[in-house]
Order: structure tokens, then C-alpha cells, then sequence
């Protein structure tokens, strides 16, 4: 197989470790405050990280690297999972799961401005028709609607698009494990203290669905997914590859229906729909 092919198939492997993340996260918020939980879910992926990295031997990044490192901690390892877990207080997963329709082109501008990539006239068309499409679900006040959390999603994805992006750029030299862990790394002294100050005073009420889906967004979305997903922006591009969270939502909703009960209307299937339209045709022209 070509490179393209392979970065490909590295991101949907990303992608549908991803798309089990705000699920997982809705379940975590319900037995865990969220500034603990984004502390928590770091600490234990960051600890992971260095025993694997000392384990390993991963290349080192150089000290220019650490402002590239840097925010990528800011953008996935604190403000996306923090901003999320606040969402998430106020609208459903499967609600939220809309707006990772929205994260190709927040992808795809910092690619733009930090990749150095320069995507067909045509792409930014479809990608802004399908984020319009996503923006107007999002206004039509449902009755799963909230105002806070829906501004909240739409900073996570600026955040979380911040962080593919310069993510996906490091790796093409650092590799996608090495990226992710030493930005896991950088961020664990302040995890760590915040989760300790934080701690709740005791976990006898924590429900074994709220420890599942910690257990999960610390291993598969914080680390796991990352090494899979960063490999894939670097060989298959920062903006092509970024279209595949359009199919994201698709298995979260699942996901959300099945295993939390949450109502998936027919709004969202056809938001969904019509936004993936879009990521297909913007696809075409990405590169």
C-alpha cells in the first residue's frame, strides 16, 4: 500500500476510537466533577506515557519542539477533554456528537495556517456548507438545546482542531506515539496536582458506568486513539484526513443510543447525512 493509503487507514482507526470518546466522557461526568475528570483522565494517560516512553526509548523532541508540544497539551490533553466534560453537563452525547461535524474545518484552517498545507477553493466550500449545516442544528433550540453547551462544544473544536493539527505536523518527524506521549508528559505535574487537590472525598458513590467510561477516555481517547490518528494526518495529509471525523458522529450516535439510552432523532441522522454530503465533496478537492 502507498503512504496515502496507509495514513488513511491509520486515521479511521483513530477516528472510531474517537467516536466512543464523548459517550464515554458522558458516563465519566455522571459519577466525576469535570475539572477532575479532565485532571484524572490526563494524569493516568500521562503516567502510562512516561513508563511506556522510558519502557521504549521514544525519540526525545528537540527544545525547539516544546512550544509545538505545548499546544498540543492545551488543545487535547486539557481543553478539549475540559471543555467537553462542561458541555456535557447541559446537553447529551449524542446531542454534542453533531458537532464534530465541525471539526474537519477547524482542522483544516489550522493545517492551513501551521501545516503549511493549501487545500483547492472548492474544499473551503464544502466545508463551510457543512459547518453552516451544523451551526444551524445548533440554533434551532431543540428541546436538547443549550446555550452554554453548545458555545462550549464549539470551543472544544477550535481547541481539538488547534491540537490535530499541530499534532499532526510534529509527527511527520517525531512519529504519532512519540508526539502524543511527550505532550501527555509535559501536562502530568499539573494533572497530577490537580487531580490530588481535587480528589473527592471518597469514590463509594462512583457507579461502575463512570469508572468504565474513565478508564476509557484515559487509555483509548487520551493515548491510544492519538498514536493511530496523528499517524494518519502526517501520511495522509492534515486536511484530507481530517474529513474522516465527519463519520464520527455516525458511530457515536450509535454508540449513545445503545449504550446510554440517549434519544437519537431524526434531526441529528439528517444533519449528520448532509454534513457527511459535504466532507465527501470537500474531500475530493482537500489536496
Amino acid at each position: 500500500m502507498d503512504r496515502t493509503t496507509i495514513g488513511w487507514l491509520n486515521g479511521a482507526l483513530g477516528m472510531l476510537i474517537f467516536s466512543a470518546s464523548l459517550p464515554a466522557t458522558r458516563l465519566a461526568v455522571s459519577g466525576f466533577d469535570p475539572i477532575f475528570l479532565t485532571a484524572a483522565r490526563g494524569a493516568i494517560a500521562g503516567t502510562l506515557a512516561l513508563a511506556l516512553t522510558v519502557a521504549l526509548g521514544s525519540k526525545r523532541p528537540e527544545r525547539g519542539d516544546l512550544v509545538s508540544l505545548v499546544v498540543i497539551a492545551l488543545g487535547v490533553v486539557v481543553g478539549f477533554p475540559l471543555l467537553t466534560a462542561l458541555a456535557l453537563q447541559h446537553i447529551t452525547s449524542a446531542h454534542s456528537l453533531v458537532f464534530i461535524g465541525l471539526l474537519p474545518l477547524s482542522t483544516a484552517t489550522f493545517g492551513v495556517l501551521r501545516g503549511g498545507e493549501r487545500p483547492k477553493p472548492a474544499f473551503w466550500a464544502f466545508s463551510l456548507a457543512g459547518s453552516g449545516i451544523v451551526a444551524g442544528f445548533a440554533l434551532m433550540g431543540n428541546g436538547e438545546a443549550s446555550l452554554s453547551g453548545d458555545l462550549l462544544m464549539v470551543a472544544a473544536i477550535i481547541a481539538c482542531g488547534l491540537g490535530y493539527a499541530e499534532g499532526g505536523r510534529l509527527t511527520r518527524r517525531l512519529g504519532g506515539f512519540a508526539v502524543i506521549a511527550w505532550a501527555l508528559i509535559l501536562a502530568l505535574p499539573m494533572m497530577l496536582v490537580i487531580a490530588i487537590l481535587l480528589k473527592p472525598m471518597s469514590f463509594g458513590g462512583v457507579s461502575d458506568a463512570a469508572w468504565i467510561g474513565l478508564g476509557y477516555v484515559s487509555l483509548f481517547s487520551m493515548l491510544i486513539g492519538f498514536v493511530f490518528w496523528y499517524r494518519g494526518l502526517a501520511m495522509g495529509g492534515i486536511a484530507a484526513v481530517g474529513q474522516l471525523q465527519l463519520l464520527q458522529p455516525f458511530f457515536g450516535l450509535a454508540l449513545a443510543a445503545l449504550l446510554l439510552g440517549e434519544t437519537v432523532s431524526w434531526s441529528m441522522v439528517g444533519v449528520t447525512m448532509a454534513v457527511v454530503l459535504c466532507v465527501a465533496g470537500a474531500r475530493r478537492f482537500a489536496r
